[in-house]
């Protein structure tokens, strides 16, 4: 038993054995994070340096396509030194299509609401012509009617004299 005390006080006045193999552990997890996180940087660092390269290659690439661009239009030019002009006025008629074709609903609407509009008013202007007929046959007969009562009085007037 007293063996048993002084190990268990060597112990407790080491450490304990845990203690060892919990210390011992966070150190290799630390170390394994380290090295974890230089590797994350290196693949940081290797994915800056492949973007730089594609950058400057997407650059060179921008660049060769505008001079073959050029190139390709001095050929064009040389093929037909008309062409430029023909393509320009080419553009400006297209352009005046674009413009022309709602100009051309516009005066079709135009025209059909005028249509419309004019065929309205000379309904209208017919019923107004049959209406002034129907008064001018309804005055008349109206004038006609007071005439003959006008007459009926005065001859009854005349017969009380």
């Amino acid at each position: 038993m007293t063996t048993e005390k002084n190990q268990t006080s060597m112990i407790n006045h080491i450490g304990s054995p845990l203690m060892n193999e919990e210390t011992r552990d966070d150190e290799m997890t630390k170390m394994t994070l380290a090295a974890f996180r230089a590797k994350e940087e290196d693949i940081e660092k290797k994915k800056a340096e492949v973007r730089e390269k594609v950058h400057s290659q997407l650059g060179r690439v921008v660049e060769e396509t505008k001079r073959l661009s050029e190139i390709r239009e001095e050929l064009e030019a040389m093929n037909d030194p008309m062409r430029k002009e023909v393509a320009i006025v080419r553009k400006k008629i297209d352009l005046l299509n674009r413009d022309l074709k709602p100009l051309g609903l516009s005066c079709h609407k135009k025209e059909k609401e005028y249509k419309e509009a004019l065929e309205s008013f000379n309904e209208k202007n017919k019923e107004k012509g049959q209406l002034i007929g129907k008064l001018v046959e309804l005055v008349t007969e109206s004038e006609k009617l007071r005439l003959k009562k006008l007459e009926e009085l005065c001859k009854n007037i005349d017969c009380l004299r």
